[in-house]
């Protein structure tokens, strides 16, 4: 197939591009910078461009919409503007071309509202509950794209949950970076239970998503490993990988959500230039499990994960050590 990939630049978004020309497809990309992914042809602008959205999906048979704006902190128009109009002019520009499958690139945030998740499926996106202006625009986004799901373009949609691995320079690069400065707390322990995918497996399961896309359409499938591990020893494993001293403090997880909401309050006045070091989402994150059953998800796209966390951590190692 021709197939397009949006937000073929970041760190998922190459790799997914990567494995779909190792697949045999012809890859276009679209995105604001080279996307680096041999094989491919890229197209650089931005998805909120109608002009430049229907000169890439001019021609394809398929669609993987990655491009997003995602952050802890910004401006709810930012978000809005990226996340919902420009997935709608990806769909618009699809339904003209004649697209026949789209993959939706979602998040399992659309679905979390501050609770645990132990071992659910892929619950109803919902846009009023979700944390967060990035849940909230993904979640609608999510449910404007399998809306648009017919007999003539197949929308499917996809959560991967806390992609990781070499190469990676928001979760990774982050977490060893502040663990080495010593500003990486645990809460309550790090002993909330989450699962995790390695990148080589996200971009496989997306790339079965689209394979099967005349199967799965209208649904949406949370993609993960399917090893639940504590988040003290995920962030152990990371770090450890990359020659720094794991997290050793911990705080209580209603004093981490309490910092989040004050710092989320001040970098709307100020923001800083990097992340901030906690939001009221990102506390909940670390202090409550998220795991999910991935019998469904298996099944129906034909998929199962290939490289395991121990192995990930291993190549993870591996890569700092050159």
């Amino acid at each position: 197939m021709i197939v397009l990939v949006t937000g073929a630049s970041g760190f998922l978004g190459r790799a997914v591009a990567a494995e779909l020309v190792a697949a045999g497809h012809e890859v276009r990309t679209l995105q604001r910078r080279a996307s680096g992914v041999d094989g491919a042809t890229d197209t650089l602008g931005t998805i909120t461009d109608p002009r430049i959205v229907a000169h890439a999906t001019d021609g394809a048979d398929g669609v993987v919409h990655l491009a997003a704006k995602v952050s802890l902190a910004g401006r709810p128009e930012e978000f809005r503007a990226v996340n919902v109009e420009g997935t709608t002019a990806m769909l618009d520009a699809a339904e003209r071309a004649g697209v026949s499958r789209f993959v939706q690139v979602s998040s399992p945030s659309v679905a979390h509202s501050g609770s645990a998740l132990a071992g659910v499926g892929a619950e109803p996106a919902d846009p009023r509950h979700a944390r967060g202006e990035y849940a909230r625009t993904k979640a609608e986004a999510e449910l404007l794209a399998l809306a648009r799901d017919s007999p003539s373009m197949h929308v499917v949609a996809v959560r991967p949950h806390i992609v990781w691995g070499p190469g990676d320079t928001q979760l990774v690069a982050r977490v060893v970076e502040r663990a080495r400065a010593g500003r990486l707390p645990l809460l309550d322990g790090g002993t909330a239970l989450i699962d995790s995918t390695y990148i080589d497996n996200a971009a496989t399961g997306i790339r079965a998503a689209l394979d099967r896309a005349p199967e799965a359409h209208g649904r949406a499938f949370v993609l993960t490993n399917g090893e639940p591990r504590p988040v003290g020893d995920l962030l152990a494993g990371i770090c450890l990988a990359a020659g720094v001293q794991p997290p050793r403090w911990s705080v209580p997880a209603w004093l981490g959500r309490a910092a989040g909401s004050v710092i989320e309050r001040v970098w709307a006045i100020l923001p800083g230039t990097d992340e901030p070091p906690m939001t009221r989402f990102l506390a909940e994150q670390l202090s409550t499990a998220h795991w999910f059953d991935q019998r469904d998800t298996r099944r129906t796209l034909a998929w199962s994960p290939a490289v395991s966390i121990d192995e990930g951590l291993r190549r993870l190692a591996a890569d700092y050590a050159r």
